[in-house]
């Protein structure tokens, strides 16, 4: 972090400003260690005792939030290489809406807050909240005011203002839509929301291949029932068709824009979705680009895509581009898209004009907030000479690989590994996105090899892994029920 660079944000922050700020940190720094700050620079060591500055996505969350765009553009231009994370906002939406409730509240409307609160807080705590933050501090030591406790401000807010109110109102609307248990990593999305007769529990680390059914039975997989002899002959069964023209369709959601959330815009996000385009069409596909579009606007299309009649087409390509958490993607309104929903639409069951073709889903995105590392091979090998990437952005924010359902001819891939970041240059876009497009057009294009889809992805696995961005690494992860080899050509 430029040291110079946070001194002149420090001078230019005024000390309500410093206040607000110590406010939205609550849930990330310990309270205790942010009473007495009335300074940015005291407030700056405790983000860094907490390693928040690193990456520097969560001080620009800050000062969008405050609506600095001064000093944020000054951290843009002056001290921060355009490294942005994908994932999902480290900083509380609980506490944003908090903030602007704020900021939006009149001096009248705060006084009778505080008498409102009187008798519920006690004299003396509310004479000296100095501002509604303090108020809401004060609130939440006597545990009347949480992220999961909302009903008593908001009925004091509709009291006093019906815009306020809404504020907290579409944030508790918010909150509702998200899945009612927070899973944690040990758990398998595999069982939530979804009967056990139509999908057996299974080990989190078993290959597909291999898995059996859980119900105690004794009946053996519908894989192994085939006798099928080995030839020394290429099989042609052991390969999708591709015939139609097109041959089939991939759709791009492309999400650079977020505006009134705390998810920053995703530069260089354009020339993904570019050559998405152009080598998707130069192998036989129609080619759909939707941009920007809210989480209702994503699943009203993905709806659509699945009453749509495939017949005549022989694949499915979706590709997400987009900010994401765990098990989900965002829109570019920051509400959730998950990935069970992105790729239900989609088995034999819900698009039978599907059913044993494959279904292609590549997903831009994080799945963790970690940085990945490598280590020496030993005996350790010498260090390739590879251009050195200077403009890379964090598409961090995961999607946990167990919730596609493990239905027959999917693929699944995804940026990174489970729990770390992937990155984006700013100007020539995604570096998964950019290596699978480049490993794409040359096995289409080679004369010679007839290398199959998951051949490709794990080159591009090797080519992605060599490189070093920002001192970290990078290692995307494919998962497939696929039941054939699917080789792209050019048409």
């Amino acid at each position: 972090m430029d040291r110079l660079t946070l001194s002149h944000i420090d001078e230019q922050l005024e000390s309500s400003e410093v206040a607000a700020l110590c406010f939205l940190c609550r849930d990330v720094v310990n309270i205790r260690r942010l009473e007495g700050i009335n300074n940015a620079k005291k407030l700056f060591e405790r983000l860094e005792e907490q390693d928040l500055l690193k990456d520097y996505s969560f001080l620009c969350q800050l000062l969008q939030t405050i609506q600095r765009a001064d000093l944020l553009n000054r951290l843009e231009t002056n001290s921060w290489r355009p490294e942005e994370t994908d994932a999902s906002p480290m900083l509380s939406e609980y506490r944003v809406a908090l903030y602007r409730i704020y900021a939006d509240m009149t001096e009248e409307n705060f006084d009778k807050l505080k008498f409102l609160l009187s008798d519920k807080l006690g004299r003396r705590q509310t004479e000296a909240c100095k501002t509604s933050l303090d108020v809401f501090a004060e609130m939440e030591k006597t545990g009347s005011l949480s992220n999961t406790n909302l009903h008593e401000l908001h009925e004091i807010l509709q009291k006093l203002d019906q815009q306020l109110a809404s504020i907290l109102q579409r944030y508790m609307e918010g909150v509702t839509q998200l899945p009612p248990q927070r899973l944690t990593s040990h758990h398998s999305m595999d069982n939530q929301g979804v009967p056990n007769t139509t999908r057996p529990t299974q080990p989190v680390n078993v290959s597909i291949s291999e898995i059996q059914p859980s119900n105690g039975q004794a009946s053996v997989c519908s894989d192994a029932e085939a006798n099928t002899k080995s030839s020394s002959l290429p099989d042609q069964n052991d390969y999708y068709a591709l015939t139609h023209v097109p041959r089939g369709l991939c759709v791009v959601f492309n999400n650079e824009d977020f505006p009134g959330t705390t998810l920053l815009k995703r530069n260089g996000t354009q020339e993904d979705a570019k050559t998405l385009r152009t080598v998707f069409t130069d192998i036989g596909f129609q080619v759909l680009v939707h941009d920007n579009l809210t989480a209702a606007d994503m699943k009203r299309e993905l709806e659509t895509l699945q009453k749509r009649s495939f017949l005549n087409e022989d694949a499915l390509v979706v590709c997400v581009l987009s900010h994401g958490l765990k098990e989900r993607v965002y829109g570019t309104d920051g509400k959730p898209v998950f990935l069970r929903e992105l790729s239900g639409h989609f088995t034999s069951r819900a698009a039978p004009t599907l059913a044993g073709k494959p279904k292609l889903f590549f997903i831009q995105a994080c799945q963790g907030s970690n940085y990945q590392r490598g280590s020496m091979p030993w005996p350790p090998r010498p260090k390739a000479e590879e251009e050195e990437r200077e403009i890379l952005e964090e598409d961090a924010g995961p999607l946990h690989s167990e919730t596609v359902p493990w239905d027959a001819d999917v693929l699944l891939g995804m940026a990174t590994v489970q729990d770390c970041k992937s990155f984006r240059n700013t100007t020539t876009g995604s570096i998964y996105i950019q290596e699978l497009c480049k490993q794409l057009m040359k096995s289409a294009r080679s004369s010679t090899d007839n290398d199959d889809i998951l051949t490709v992805l794990t080159r591009v696995n090797r080519e992605v892994g060599k490189g070093e961005y920002l001192s970290y690494k990078q290692m995307p992860e494919p998962k497939y029920t696929l039941t054939k080899k699917l080789v792209l050509k050019c048409v």
